[in-house]
């Protein structure tokens, strides 16, 4: 037998099968899907001190976990997590402001406005 406990039994492994199924059931969140969800509509998930692009990964993990497919709540939840500073400045531009239903717009102009913040500070 594969990996099982001599005395206790508590892992009972003969098969492949059987390995994945405890593996899935030791070490994965029992609802990915609820946990991610509960994440974008707490505060677990904003930007804080990150720079854009960590909290762009951080983000879509999560959005691909939770199936949201609506453009308009991708970029509410997005814009709620960034900065504030950030996200005045992009509600605020007047040339080229993103649409509210365009979410790789949104990234692109936090990426542009947290890069530029980064090159000033190293000034």
């Amino acid at each position: 037998m594969f990996c099982q406990e001599a005395d206790t039994g508590i892992f009972p492994i003969q098969t492949w099968e059987d390995f994945e199924q405890q593996f899935r059931q030791h070490f994965f969140p029992a609802n990915i899907e609820a946990d991610a969800i509960n994440a974008l509509e707490g505060t677990c998930y904003h930007q804080g001190n990150q720079t854009v692009d960590n909290y762009l990964d951080s983000f879509q993990a999560l959005v691909s976990s939770t199936g949201y497919m609506d453009l308009w709540t991708l970029v509410v939840k997005f814009r709620r997590g960034l900065r504030l500073g950030i996200q005045n400045q992009i509600t605020t531009m007047s040339y080229e402001r993103p649409a509210n239903t365009d979410p790789d717009a949104w990234c692109r102009a936090a990426r542009r406005i947290d890069q530029a913040r980064l090159t000033n500070e190293a000034f």
